[in-house]
């Protein structure tokens, strides 16, 4: 059975108070649409999204939920009730069998939710997850109790909601009322809507105070793991000169097992160095002869591979050339740009930077060019 989820995210977010709306905002390092969407994708059983959004805002949906399965974003309407429909009516060409929507400010979906939501569709045209009232309910107006509201039999209804496809299209262009969610189409229309046990972490973003709860509760400690890195090459003829990934014209280059890129060899020990992972020649000796003469790029993707194997994030990079020669400042921005590519990283966490020993040792004597390199790298605790 074909099963699509109706991603809402047309709303305005007014009572969040930010500048942008909520299901738009950061949460964790990335923004709490893509949460929500890799939440209802992560344990099987829906075939495709469908975004639902603000027509200005396609473009910004369609990059944010890049490289997961999702049909082109729709445009919204003026309240929650007419974006789902216009989902909906988008689907009606080729109708699957089963809709969820759900509320792209929910960026947590709990495990099992949508496999008892689809379950429950086989006795029943609906069904939604939803809890317990656990709390005393007041009914209170001017800010004084009016009356107590028994809470035996009430539930707080969460997303996502789960329909037979024909019988929420059916509800939807039958009604002529305001519904607050799509299971009270159904009710209007008489048909049973079932329920499936909801949960705590199923939380809708709608205050600030929201998105920080949802921050503490997604974000693993991190610890911050410092590594630096040194490396030296004399100077000779005859040999290209690469530093830092880009290949400077001129007479002279580095000697080496590899092609000897002293910025690249010092910021992958550095990186090494942070992971207790020992050192380039570990992982690359210059016994080995299928590194001769090698691309130094192969060694930091290799060291970025193991930042991501070990769940880190580089937090950033400093690398600092020490020579009388070449000048470095002319080729400093191709040479960020290169590591930034290489690491996977923006180019605002890449710093490279050169300077002299005032003609003092083997770099102030044109004999070899140093390089010393440090990094913070983000692991989880």
């Amino acid at each position: 059975m074909i099963c699509i989820a109706l991603l809402m995210a047309a709303g305005s977010g007014s009572r969040f108070g930010a500048d942008r709306p909520k299901q738009y905002t950061d949460l964790a390092g990335r923004p709490v649409l893509r949460h929500a969407a890799e939440a209802l994708l992560r344990d099987g059983g829906v075939d495709a999204l469908l975004p639902v959004c603000a027509p200005d805002q396609r473009a910004t949906v369609r990059a944010m939920l890049h490289g997961l399965p999702c049909l082109p974003p729709v445009a919204g309407g003026a309240t929650r009730q007419a974006s789902v429909r216009a989902g909906l009516e988008a689907l009606a060409a080729d109708p699957p069998d089963i809709v969820l929507v759900h509320d792209a400010a929910r960026p947590v979906v709990p495990p099992g939710t949508i496999a008892a939501l689809r379950a429950a569709l086989a006795d029943h045209p609906g069904a939604i997850p939803a809890q317990p009232v656990t709390d005393t309910l007041k009914r209170g107006a001017a800010g004084l109790i009016e009356e107590t509201v028994p809470r035996a039999g009430l539930f707080r209804a969460q997303t996502p909601q789960a329909f037979r496809y024909p019988a929420l299209l059916a509800a939807h262009r039958a009604s002529t009322t305001e519904a607050t969610d799509d299971a009270q189409l159904l009710e209007a229309a008489g048909l049973a809507v079932a329920l499936v046990p909801g949960h705590e972490q199923n939380i809708k973003i709608t205050w600030p105070e929201d998105l920080a709860r949802m921050e503490a509760a997604l974000t693993t400690p991190l610890i911050p793991r410092i590594g630096t890195g040194f490396d030296v090459h004399r100077l000779v003829e005859g040999r290209p000169m690469v530093l830092c990934g880009v290949t400077i014209p001129g007479p002279m280059g580095l000697d080496g097992h590899s092609d000897a890129d002293v910025g690249l060899h010092a910021l992958c020990d550095a990186i090494y160095g942070a992971l207790a992972e020992g050192d380039i020649g570990r992982w690359f000796p210059p016994s080995d002869n299928q590194y001769k003469d090698a691309d130094s790029a192969h060694f930091l993707r290799h060291a970025a591979g193991r930042i991501a194997a070990r769940g880190g994030t580089l937090a950033n990079a400093d690398v600092t050339l020490i020579c009388e020669r070449p000048k470095i400042t002319p080729h400093a921005t191709a040479m960020r740009e290169r590591l930034a590519a290489l690491l996977g990283a923006p180019l605002d966490r890449i710093s490279v930077k050169a300077t002299t020993t005032e003609r003092l040792g083997f770099p102030g004597r044109g004999e070899g060019i140093a390089a010393q390199a440090a990094v913070c790298i983000l692991l989880p605790g």
